[in-house]
């Protein structure tokens, strides 16, 4: 049996999802809008098609460089990945760095919060419970771990199988996009930095957060990435301060959990 608009995007156990959703998707390379299909969505203007499985969109159809390396690893590690953070968090004596970034966040109630590179959802419960949530994220074994999370929280989220560098929504209709974890390993940085931007409201409070290069195992004698100078550390564990586009606001960055994290914070016009 096909999926009916209420379908889309639909965690198991929700019966129903809001008409709105199909309206803010859009063909993330040619931006062009999505109609429902029976069990698929098609680009209205070049019929290109998307399918839906298990309520969840795939806007993914070939990955590769570090993208892939990265799919793979936590495709593998889904089932377990939120048991494991827990107990390496324990090991390496990291504080629980969720509540100090998410106070950043700008979310009113009732607000269209998306989050980039959502994996298991562990973000969620720490938020306002009555927001429209969009979760994207590259590994599906994660996206479908968070199903299951959604289910035991009793919580509801939109979710969407998809690249950071090619967000399938349309031009500014997210009151709060945020990242935590994963911009470090991205293909490219700034095409995600700047998709974050071009589906933010004006005015929006951008975040993103991620690991310093001490944390990855590197030489105690380099220096991590904060520590003197926000645009030290190695190319890949850098935090991206200067990648922000000069056009927007407010640029801060700060190390937060002890040192073992950055966080970005920036507006848009």
């Amino acid at each position: 049996m096909g999926l009916s608009l209420h379908q889309v995007g639909v965690a198991p156990g929700r019966a129903l999802m809001e008409e709105h959703v199909l309206s803010l998707l859009c063909d993330p390379e040619t931006r062009f809008g999505l109609e429902l299909a029976g069990n698929n969505l098609r680009n209205t203007a070049t019929g290109r098609i998307f399918p839906i499985q298990d309520g969840i969109p795939l806007f993914v159809s070939s990955v590769s460089g570090s993208n892939l390396k990265y799919q793979t690893l936590y495709d593998r590690i889904a089932s377990g990945y939120d048991l494991s953070e827990r107990f390496l968090k324990w090991v390496r004596g990291m504080p629980d760095y969720r509540q100090e970034f998410l106070k950043e966040l700008e979310i009113k109630p009732g607000a269209r919060v998306l989050e980039v590179a959502v994996g298991t959802g562990a973000n969620l419960p720490l938020l306002l419970s009555d927001i429209d949530f969009f979760g994207i994220d590259l590994s599906w074994g994660m996206l479908k771990k968070f199903q299951r999370n959604l289910q035991q929280w009793n919580r509801h989220a939109h979710l969407f199988h998809g690249e950071a560098e090619r967000l399938p929504f349309k031009v500014e209709v997210f009151d709060c996009v945020f990242h935590a974890g994963g911009i470090n390993r991205f293909n490219d940085k700034v095409r995600a930095i700047k998709e974050m931007i071009w589906v933010a409201r004006p005015g929006t409070k951008i975040v993103i957060v991620d690991e310093l290069e001490d944390t990855w195992g590197k030489d105690s004698q380099q220096t991590p990435v904060l520590k003197t100078n926000v645009e030290q550390g190695s190319e890949n564990v850098r935090c991206p301060i200067h990648l922000v586009p000069e056009e927007m606001k407010d640029v801060r960055a700060r190390e937060i959990c002890d040192g073992k994290m950055y966080c970005l914070t920036f507006r848009k016009p």
